[in-house]
């Protein structure tokens, strides 16, 4: 069982992160001293040391009656959500993976089926703690500067090492529906009448995603927060021999707790196990249970990437291939167009389909837009993510491939999350995400520029 781990453990924590920038030279760039990461970009390597953050990992106080909780900027999805269900309440928004950081989901961006309804992760944020360049911890709330451009800054503004988060009530079954589309004009007009009604059919949606498995086949998986008690009812369990993407094509309707609802995707990386055979039954059974999760498979494939397994192995054959993973996000009324070019131009399929909506308030006024990533305010958005690899055609890059990704969503009013591989020149780049407005943060509280740009960390030299 994951505690609570206090304020005066977060405290000491907080203290051995300022040790720690205390001794890195200051001519040295500061960066955190972690092992593992949820990007799929390359980051450059440096030597010497980084910020400690191991204290900075847990849970620090669960307000049950506010609905709050204070978590500290390193505390995976996984270990928030084991403390939280306690009391019966999540977070807003819970990104897929278990080992997203609440830290890393708000300074870059995170979302899920609560999307269309919460916004993003950062819209439930009510206070942080950022450790700046400049070795200062600066508490924001939202309305001033540092916060609004804090998401999607990526760390270049500085690093969240407490933030104050709200809650939801959450029970412990969710009911599923998996409804079928054949036309994608269909499916765009189903979307905007669930973030509109909030409800299907008469039936309350409190969790909306999709999957597209053909240009003639998606659904839109519909959940319902249950009154049913776990102990009463049958659930579904995908972390065995069922696969839960599968399940979307199989079923009409499935149960699963709200513990393995949230974490439906991570078991297989969504579908993307299958590329180290866990599809294969066979495959399946020989692989151990505890071994099925999102953060196995990435270093797996960091280890592949570090040593050139599969480029030697490619080059063997005579092929080359091009990365492709990607979540970017379109507005709803140019996601068949987006589809449809897709389909054309790269030609991978699943595609995952998450919409959302920038948070409505809960008192008068209207949403507010974000300057490091500006959506339209009453503007319903779709995300869609997709992962994988395409042969490089003959006199072609690698890397053109995510280049005309990003030239087609930029067309179609949208924009892409940048945990991966980014092509785009600066001048674009900088329109795109606003970074005038960053830099003029960096100039006022890391003067020293120890903090890496966004551009550079996004995109670098390429």
């Amino acid at each position: 069982m994951v505690d609570q781990v206090g304020w005066d453990s977060h405290e000491a924590g907080v203290r051995a992160l300022a040790r720690s920038y205390a001794v890195i030279p200051p001519s040295a760039p500061v960066r955190l001293a972690k092992r593992t990461s949820n990007l799929f970009r390359s980051r450059a390597r440096t030597g010497g040391p980084g910020l400690d953050v191991s204290g900075l990992h847990g849970v620090i106080e669960v307000d049950a009656a506010a609905r709050t909780a204070d978590v500290q900027g390193m505390c995976t999805y996984e270990r928030l959500v084991d403390v939280t269900l306690r009391h019966g309440l999540i977070p807003l928004v819970v990104p897929q993976l278990r080992t997203i950081t609440l830290g890393g989901a708000v300074t870059g961006l995170g979302i899920e089926s609560t999307s269309f309804r919460n916004g993003l992760p950062h819209e439930s944020v009510v206070e942080i703690d950022v450790f700046t360049g400049g070795g200062d911890i600066v508490t924001v709330k939202p309305g001033d500067r540092l916060f609004d451009a804090f998401p999607n800054s990526y760390g270049c503004v500085g690093y969240a090492t407490r933030l104050r988060i709200e809650l939801e009530p959450v029970p412990e079954v969710v009911d599923l529906r998996h409804v079928h589309f054949t036309d994608l004009g269909a499916l765009t007009e189903a979307i905007e009448q669930i973030t509109t009604s909030r409800e299907w059919d008469g039936t309350r949606v409190d969790g909306l995603d999709g999957v597209a498995f053909a240009p003639d086949e998606a659904y839109l998986t519909l959940a319902t927060w249950s009154s049913s008690r776990a102990s009463e009812v049958t659930t579904s369990d995908y972390t065995g021999d069922k696969i839960y993407f599968r399940s979307i094509q199989e079923r009409t309707v499935d149960r699963l707790t709200a513990h393995d609802y949230l974490w439906r995707w991570d078991t297989d990386w969504f579908w993307c196990s299958g590329a180290f055979g866990l599809h294969d039954p066979r495959v399946r059974r020989a692989w151990p249970r505890r071994w099925r999760r999102s953060d196995v498979y990435s270093r797996l494939i960091a280890l592949d990437q570090r040593w050139g397994v599969s480029r030697r192995i490619d080059a063997r054959h005579g092929t080359r291939r091009e990365r492709v993973v990607q979540d970017i996000e379109v507005p709803l009324s140019r996601l068949p167009d987006f589809l449809t070019w897709f389909d054309a131009e790269v030609g991978m399929r699943p595609v995952w389909l998450c919409p959302l909506r920038l948070r409505e308030p809960a008192g008068p006024g209207s949403a507010r837009p974000w300057p490091t990533y500006p959506l339209s305010t009453g503007t319903t958005y779709v995300n869609a993510g997709f992962w994988g690899t395409v042969p490089v055609a003959p006199g072609r890059r690698d890397g053109d491939v995510n280049r005309a990704v990003e030239r087609e969503v930029h067309e179609l009013g949208g924009h892409k999350s940048l945990y991966s591989d980014a092509y785009y020149d600066k001048a674009t780049f900088d329109r795109l995400y606003n970074t005038q407005n960053l830099d003029d943060l960096r100039q006022e509280l890391d003067p020293a520029g120890r903090l890496t740009g966004l551009y550079d960390k996004a995109v670098g030299r390429r």
